[in-house]
């Protein structure tokens, strides 16, 4: 691994999400992390990589409220 780590709340930003989503990926081993004693590091290239792969396109949460296409029932 190249360059520097990114924490959780840098990856987060980069990708436009909240860290909550990192960690729910995390957890569904989803998300290409590295854990270094309790912390989670993160390579940025690793990361677009799996992005590019649609690796992100099935976990992506919502913000509009609508999913699949259809309006969330509220």
């Amino acid at each position: 691994m190249e360059g520097r780590w990114f924490s959780v709340d840098e990856i987060a930003n980069y990708l436009g999400i909240k860290r909550d989503t990192v960690y729910k990926w995390i957890s569904e081993r989803q998300m290409p992390g590295h854990k270094i004693g309790r912390l989670w590091k993160f390579d940025k290239k690793e990361v677009d990589g799996w992005v590019k792969s649609s690796g992100a396109n099935d976990h992506q949460p919502t913000s509009t409220g609508v999913a699949n296409g259809k309006a969330a029932l509220q």
